[in-house]
């Protein structure tokens, strides 16, 4: 297989093709991470609320800001070695990326939990349910 041939006038912008377009959505809430340990302690303590699924505990607070949505991730030594935490956390972590900007809500601080082995071998698609399913039930829906 041989590469493109490149223009041989040296224009490769022909007004014949149409613009680069961006596939992300452009009004998508900014998605922060939290990294103090009291935004975690806050989320843990009434009134936040909390919802459990077989892949993770989700807690869900309302910050009464105007801020955007602020996730923070954490798994126990229960999940396993450092090796197994990591996984876990990156699973939530792509799950949240892609679910929270639809179904979570501006001014909420959410706090996925992995439990063990569940979160790490669950299909990526029933924990991407299971989100959706916890923040409902935070939410009130």
């Amino acid at each position: 297989m041989t590469p493109p041939e490149a223009p041989k006038d040296g224009n490769a912008a022909r007004g014949d093709t149409p613009p680069a377009v961006s596939v992300c959505a452009s009004d998508a809430q900014k998605i922060e991470v939290m990294a103090k340990r009291r935004d975690f302690l806050a989320c843990a303590r009434p009134p936040a609320r909390k919802q459990g699924t077989k892949a993770m505990m989700v807690q869900g607070r309302n910050r009464k800001d105007d801020g955007g949505i602020r996730m923070g991730f954490t798994c126990s030594k229960k999940v396993g070695n450092a090796v197994a935490r990591n996984r876990a956390k990156r699973r939530l972590r792509e799950a949240a990326r892609m679910i929270l900007p639809t179904h979570g809500r501006p001014g909420w601080d959410y706090v996925l939990i992995g439990r063990a082995i569940e979160t790490a071998q669950r299909p990526f698609e029933e924990l991407k349910r299971d989100l959706i399913y916890a923040l409902k039930k935070i939410h009130g829906q």
